[in-house]
């Protein structure tokens, strides 16, 4: 997540400033910048909610580590999901995402972003948690896949959801009941949208951010 401020208001058509420290390994179950409707339900707004949904209903916080993505086939129909997919929708902006590929043993990191360098919006779903006796409320959201178009498909069989510009309302006013519509937004992208580069290794520890990471290892 690398968007500058005003890029991102722009963008997404936001309310109100935005201040983001730049991210290059922003991983599950930390914070992140999610665009939802705003009070008004009119307009959007930035929020911050931790990847990795937790479920209105669920006791404890275990489950995030396996709602941090949602399949959009299933979503839904998923008790996990399947509130969020029908009440509470958002969309994730993103610089890039990363996919990698096992090579002479290790797991190599491949950043993917559009051809044309615009920022990335996901398809994605958010909850609020009351929290336990032994942990705080939480608003926590994951980001919906599909299945890979050709220019993922040599690295993994999956890729998230990407929302266009134009059906950024339609995304995100799941009350408006269109099923052929929703269908069509969460469909692989279109061949031809994407790059692939190879980073740094390095991305494989969450403990390591910076620019820097954007280097691959064969440059050394």
């Amino acid at each position: 997540m690398t968007v500058a401020p005003d890029v991102l208001a722009a963008l997404f058509n936001l309310s109100g400033s935005s201040d983001l420290a730049e991210r290059f390994n922003l991983a599950p179950s930390q914070e992140a910048p999610v665009i939802v409707r705003d009070e008004t339900g009119e307009g959007r707004a930035l929020a911050t909610m931790r990847w990795g949904l937790v479920p209105s209903w669920a006791r404890d916080s275990k489950i995030a580590h396996r709602t941090i993505n949602a399949r959009s086939e299933t979503a839904a129909e998923k008790p996990s999901f399947r509130s969020a997919f029908k009440r509470r929708r958002c969309l994730v902006p993103a610089s890039w995402f990363y996919e990698w590929q096992r090579e002479a043993g290790t797991k190599v990191p491949y950043r993917i972003q559009r051809a044309d360098g615009r920022p990335l919006a996901f398809a994605g779903l958010w909850e609020r948690w009351k929290g336990s006796a032994t942990e705080p409320p939480r608003t926590s959201f994951t980001v919906l896949t599909t299945s890979a178009n050709d220019d993922v498909a040599p690295l993994h069989d999956r890729m998230p959801c990407l929302i266009e510009p134009v059906d950024f309302d339609r995304w995100l006013t799941p009350e408006v009941e269109d099923p052929d519509a929703t269908r069509r937004l969460l469909d692989p992208a279109p061949a031809g949208l994407l790059t692939l580069d190879r980073v740094s290794s390095r991305l494989n520890s969450v403990r390591n951010e910076g620019a820097g990471l954007m280097t691959p290892d064969t440059l050394f």
